[in-house]
């Protein structure tokens, strides 16, 4: 089947993706989804307690202001079966049902340089041909087993929480054994602890974690976003992270002691991610992180009674938000109950698994149910699950040997027409999603109108950009104290044998929204067309400064 565009995935990015290009530049466009419903994260990741960390009012699209209107959330942190209830809302609000194909995954693409196609490949036995090919599988969509010896022989079942069985797991009565306690078991680790007979927690890496304060919303609060959609698209595209909130304009080193810890306080029950922005020097500065770090030490030993628990759950081992900063719903306080116990793993590692349960080097845990909250091959494994390969039969694999290389986060030298939304090299993870989402899908399609406008039909990005990008991203983090942190699914450290890079633009979304929006202006210097271009008024590749 020959189209103009495909797009491999049908989640926030996918069914944009396909709006913008069918709808408004009236290009013949697919998108194939390996699910057999749309979603992606929010169809898969469906385990107990699964929920947003980014408040609802801005977890959702922007580019139409009567869709905002008219879907009222219900809570500040939206759960999983009610953010994919709204994604099934927007397929059918724009009749994009019809050229989305599901259970199709996607197993491998070749660019075809003569035709200039993209001759690509599923598990169903269809062939697609595209001059466009737009990966929109999302940077946390590749679960991550660990290689743990013995796992095949356990009498028991396990699960991870990225492929969680979409008729449930009953817990009752049984003993559970959760090992990962970064979000995703931070915030399934109280719901198990509930129905559970015994919940032991396995813990290499002790969290951050800030209380969500999570509540439904009121009529007042959903009829202030009604009447500021506006405003809010506005601080939101203003601000670092794609939130709806500014960062503080004051330092936590110059604030006096008394004075800080009164904001801090306020801010812990105020809730959520809004505690970062107490302060603008939390994640530059490491006196300024260490008084935020302190400060939540301090309350989680506060939090939890038993002493020898809370010493293991506050004994954190790097920057506060360095890491992915979770936030919760009475998890520190879960660890009170009579049927939660805590492994300290640092103290006594997983050995193996064997038919009864977990063996650490000290013990054996009887179990009947393993849960795997180790999270995903963060932002490159999705991409390259895929067989992609470019021009001269080069492999994505091989083009990101030692790392991933493109420009913007957006294209990859040697693969033509390749888009990737919220990949390796943009905000992507470190911003709430659906604005970076929003802002990739409009520059790729603001790119090929530009290119239709103009006759081109081919565009890449010259090496000198991506090498100029990569220098930019790695400048980004290097400013901050983010690569600081050694064992950082950031940096690929989650998946043996990954290269030690630290992935995502670190610079800000609005700094990285202006720095698109340049090239875009300037003609796309940086990127090599198959059609004489305007001339630009820099040399190629400045605009990608930073």
């Amino acid at each position: 089947m020959q189209v103009d565009a495909l797009i491999v995935g049908a989640g926030f990015s996918g069914m944009y993706q396909l709006l913008r290009l069918r709808d408004h530049l009236g290009m013949k466009a697919l998108a194939l989804e390996a699910a057999d419903g749309v979603g992606g994260t929010w169809y898969w990741n469906r385990y107990p307690g699964a929920r947003c960390d980014s408040e609802s009012h801005s977890y959702q699209y922007f580019f139409d202001e009567d869709l905002v209107r008219e879907w009222q959330w219900s809570e500040r942190y939206p759960g999983q079966a009610e953010i994919l209830r709204y994604l099934n809302h927007v397929a059918d609000r724009y009749a994009l049902r019809p050229d989305i194909r599901l259970k199709t995954r996607v197993t491998a693409a070749r660019y075809d340089e003569p035709a200039n196609r993209w001759l690509v490949e599923t598990d169903t036995g269809e062939r697609y041909s595209a001059q466009f090919l737009i990966a929109a599988v999302g940077g946390l969509s590749a679960a991550n087993v660990p290689d743990i010896p013995g796992l095949p022989s356990f009498s028991g079942r396990w699960y991870h929480t990225g492929e969680w069985p979409h008729e449930g797991v009953d817990f009752t009565g049984k003993r559970v054994g959760l090992i990962g306690t970064g979000s995703t078991g931070i915030q399934c680790a109280p719901v198990i602890a509930q129905s559970a007979a015994h919940l032991t927690v396995f813990q290499r890496t002790a969290n951050y974690s800030i209380p969500a304060r999570n509540a439904p919303l009121d009529d007042a609060f959903r009829q202030y976003v009604r009447e500021h959609v506006d405003e809010i698209r506005k601080v939101m595209h203003a601000s670092t992270n794609g939130h709806p909130f500014l960062f503080a304009d004051r330092s936590a080193t110059a604030t006096p002691p008394d004075e800080r810890d009164a904001i801090y306080r306020a801010a812990w029950e105020k809730g959520g991610l809004r505690f970062r922005a107490a302060f603008k020097d939390l994640l530059v500065d490491q006196a300024a992180n260490d008084t935020a770090a302190g400060f939540i030490k301090a309350r989680i030993r506060e939090v939890v009674k038993d002493p020898a628990r809370a010493a293991i759950l506050s004994d954190i081992d790097h920057p506060f938000a360095a890491k992915r900063p979770p936030i919760d719903t009475e998890y520190f306080e879960t660890f009170n109950r009579d049927n939660v116990s805590l492994v300290d793993l640092r103290a006594a590692p997983i050995v193996e698994v064997v038919p009864e349960g977990i063996r650490t080097a000290d013990a054996l845990y009887p179990l009947d149910i393993i849960v795997f909250a180790t999270g995903f091959d963060a932002m490159t494994g999705a991409f390259l699950k895929i067989a992609i390969e470019g021009r001269d039969g080069l492999t994505l694999q091989q083009a990101w040997r030692a790392g991933p290389r493109n420009c913007l986060g957006l294209q990859v030298p040697g693969f033509p027409n390749l888009f990737t939304i919220t990949g390796p090299g943009s905000p992507s993870v470190l911003c709430n999603l659906p604005v970076a989402i929003e802002q990739h899908v409009d520059w790729v399609t603001d790119c090929i109108a530009w290119m239709r406008e103009r006759g081109a039909t081919r565009v890449e990005p010259a090496e000198e950009a991506v090498e100029q990008w990569l220098a930019t991203v790695q400048a980004a983090a290097d400013a901050t104290l983010l690569p600081s942190v050694p064992h950082s699914w950031y940096l690929g450290a989650n998946v043996p044998g990954k290269p030690r890079i630290f992935m995502p633009y670190a610079g800000g979304m609005a700094r990285y929204r202006a720095i698109c929006d340049d090239v875009a202006a300037q003609g796309y210097p940086g990127f090599v067309f198959d059609a004489p271009m305007r001339a630009t008024p820099r040399e190629t590749g400045s605009a990608l400064e930073a």
